[in-house]
């Protein structure tokens, strides 16, 4: 394999990779980020600066998304009252998940699964109405707005973790319970209900892993080449 060898000695990296690269230090702050985000369930309260929020959001702001659509709008929770009804809503779901999964009932009920109550901020992340205009992109595969609002949520999960900020991604509650909650316009949706706030500990490892709920997959099961189910060549398929 041709190329130099990268400063920090991670190995061959192409010429033209290198002249754009970030230094060592700065790489290793990004891969930081990404390794030790948590989906948090467990906050102190707190707040988060004015300032500070709005960086986040900006990061957020800044994620790609298909056709540059920016499918993606941010609700602010300020009313406590607010928040308890999306507690309340997030509870009736967590039941009935629940009775969904059968045998794991008891187990699933013991898990702590949002904060909302607890979080120094809550945010609800939706759609926005009026998607289908944007074709680019979408013709044939019309979620790609719900693909790039993932993006950005990710771009706000990973800011808060360099922040030192925890932050969870509540997915347990009926999109038009909470729609009419917030007064959407028709077409609008909600997709996550963020708890944003200081915590006390970052999980060592993912929560669900931690209460041994699921553990995560070997990254060679996932990844093919050529054809579904076909191994990777050699050369990406060893460990580095």
């Amino acid at each position: 394999m041709s190329g130099v060898v990268s400063s920090d000695g991670a190995g061959p990296v192409d010429p033209a990779a290198a002249a754009h690269a970030f230094s060592a230090a700065e790489r290793q702050s990004v891969y930081r980020a990404i390794f030790e985000r948590r989906d948090m369930r467990h906050f102190c309260g707190g707040e988060v600066a004015p300032e500070l929020m709005r960086r986040l959001l900006t990061a957020a702001h800044h994620a790609p998304s298909v056709g540059f659509m920016q499918p993606w709008r941010f609700v602010r929770i300020a009313q406590p009252s607010l928040r308890r009804q999306l507690h309340a809503l997030v509870e009736v779901e967590r039941v009935q998940t629940a009775r969904a999964l059968g045998e794991r009932e008891d187990a699933f009920m013991r898990l702590k699964v949002e904060g909302l109550l607890s979080a120094a901020e809550v945010w609800v992340v939706a759609l926005a109405e009026g998607r289908e205009k944007h074709v680019f992109g979408r013709r044939t595969m019309p979620q790609m707005d719900l693909a790039s609002t993932a993006c950005a949520i990710q771009n706000l999960w990973l800011a808060a973790r360099a922040e030192g900020l925890g932050m969870g991604w509540v997915s347990l509650f009926d999109p038009a319970a909470v729609s009419a909650l917030l007064h959407m316009p028709p077409g609008a949706e909600p997709v996550a209900l963020l708890c944003l706030g200081p915590v006390s500990d970052f999980y060592e490892q993912p929560m669900l892993q931690q209460q041994r709920w699921a553990s995560r997959c070997a990254l060679d099961e996932l990844i093919y080449e050529d054809g579904w189910g076909q191994p990777m060549a050699a050369a990406l398929a060893g460990k580095p």
